[in-house]
Formats: structure tokens, sequence, C-alpha cells
């Protein structure tokens, strides 16, 4: 386990933890920034916890996975009416082949992160911040991925190692991993984005309850019990935040929105690394 996996209760963090209506806000404040692109917004999240609520980095990441699960699961229902199951189906071998590597990847990930001492945690999460800015630009700015031509043998090899990395990304942030499936099923299966969409929904939630039990067999994980209000309120604002977003989906042009939301999370992983 980490060294130095302590909340400090003391100071401004400490009353904002203990403050409903703030856990709420901030929830809803990422769950709006995710919405607003068609993602969860957990990447957002995770510097909140470190730098505002004042968690260490094992205890931000498990508390992060906590909510991120709880906006999958609600998400994922949603989903499924905008995309019916019968247009997934078909794809259900794209699943398969994500998952075998994901599933792996997310045990890894969580095991390596509850084995790493705090100070390298923060410099891993850093660098993951700065690899979602980047996910998020070449995803929301140059338009939709052009599909690889890949011979069947490697496209299935290309997924188990694509999966494996998006599962150990996934489980050592805390997060569902779309800004990197939803890229990732485009160009090595051809999928249309919308259908990523929602198959990225259905890898992601395997792979997190994967990643989730690695961390509840952790001291750590004792954060959610002594953090219980926090995490229902903030999983609360981030759920009616996402859906809210959603109905601002491109009112504000993609130009002006994704630059500003990646500058975001490069500050973010500045502040992260120097904490």
């Amino acid at each position: 386990m980490s060294d130095d996996s302590h909340v400090s209760s003391t100071g401004l963090a400490g009353r904002l933890r203990s403050s409903l209506p703030a856990a709420f806000g901030a929830g809803g404040a990422v769950g709006l920034l995710g919405g607003m692109i068609g993602l969860g917004g957990a990447e957002f999240r995770l510097p909140l916890l470190i730098g505002i609520f004042g968690f260490v980095a094992l205890h931000a990441v498990i508390v992060n996975k906590a909510m991120s699960l709880a906006v999958v699961v609600t998400a994922l229902p949603a989903r499924l009416v905008a995309v019916p199951y019968a247009a997934l189906a078909p794809l259900w071998p794209v699943a398969v082949n994500l998952l075998v590597g994901s599933l792996i990847g997310a045990w890894v990930g969580a095991s390596w992160a509850t084995r790493m001492r705090t100070a390298t945690l923060y410099k891993v999460l850093a660098a993951l911040l700065v690899l979602m800015a980047a996910a998020l630009v070449f995803t929301h700015l140059d338009g939709a991925p052009t599909a690889l031509a890949l011979s069947g043998p490697v496209r299935i090899i290309a997924g188990l190692v694509a999966g494996f990395g998006i599962g150990v990304v996934a489980a050592i942030m805390g997060v569902a991993g779309g800004e990197l499936l939803i890229p990732t099923i485009v160009l090595l299966y051809g999928v249309d984005i919308k259908l990523a969409g929602s198959l990225s929904l259905a890898v992601s939630l395997p792979t997190m309850i994967v990643a989730f039990a690695r961390y509840s067999r952790d001291q750590a994980f004792g954060v959610l019990r002594s953090n219980g209000r926090l995490v229902v309120a903030m999983s609360a604002g981030s759920v009616v935040g996402t859906l809210v977003g959603a109905l601002l989906l491109g009112v504000i042009p993609n130009i002006v929105l994704i630059p500003a939301l990646a500058l975001i999370l490069l500050v973010s992983a500045v502040k992260v690394w120097r904490h």
C-alpha cells in the first residue's frame, strides 16, 4: 500500500469534505464539463479531489472510481435508449476482444496503484492527465478517427494490447476510460462513433468493477466508509451535471470548448505533479 495514505481533515479541505452542497456542486460542475463533450468527466474530478478536497493520491483514485462507477451505471440504460441493443448486439466480438485485455489491465493497474509510493502516484497521475488532454484534442478536434486497415489476427492482438493499456490507465486514475476507448474502437474496428460511445460503456462497466474489487482488498478502501456522504453527494451531482451537459452538447463550439478543457487538464497535471 502507498505510504502517507491518511487523509487530513483539517483546514479548508476538511470543511469542504463535510459540506454536502460543496460536494454536490463540485460533482455537478465536473458532470457538466463531461456531459458537454459526451463523457463522464472523471478526469476533471480527480484533480478536484486532490487539490480542493484534500485527498491523498490513492484515496482520490478510489473515491473517483466509486463515483465513476455510479455515473456509468446511470448512463448505460439511458445510452441503450438512444442506441438500441439490437444495434450493439452484432458488435459483441469487439467488446469481448477489448474486455479480455482491459479486465487484466484493470487488475494490474489497481495493484500497481496500491503499491506505489504516494509521491510516485502523483507523478503518474499528472502524466496520465496530460495523456487525457491529448486524447481529448485528438478525438474532438480532428473529427472521428479513420479506421486502420488491419488484418483479423493483427486487429485481435491490437485490441488485446489496447484493452490492457486502457484498463491500466482507467484503474490508476479511477475513470471509466471512455476518452481512450471510443477512439480505439473507431480506429481498430471502424465502428461508427455513436455506436462506439455506447460500446465503450459496455466495456467500461465490467472493467471498473474488476478494478474496484481489487481496490476493495486494500486498507485504503476504507476512505469510502469514512467519506460516504461526500461520495453520495458528489456522485449525485456528477449524474445531474452529466445529464444537463448532455442537453448542452454542441451549444459551445468544439473549437472553443475542447482547447479550454484540455488546458484545464494540463494545468491540473502541473498542480498534481507539484503536489
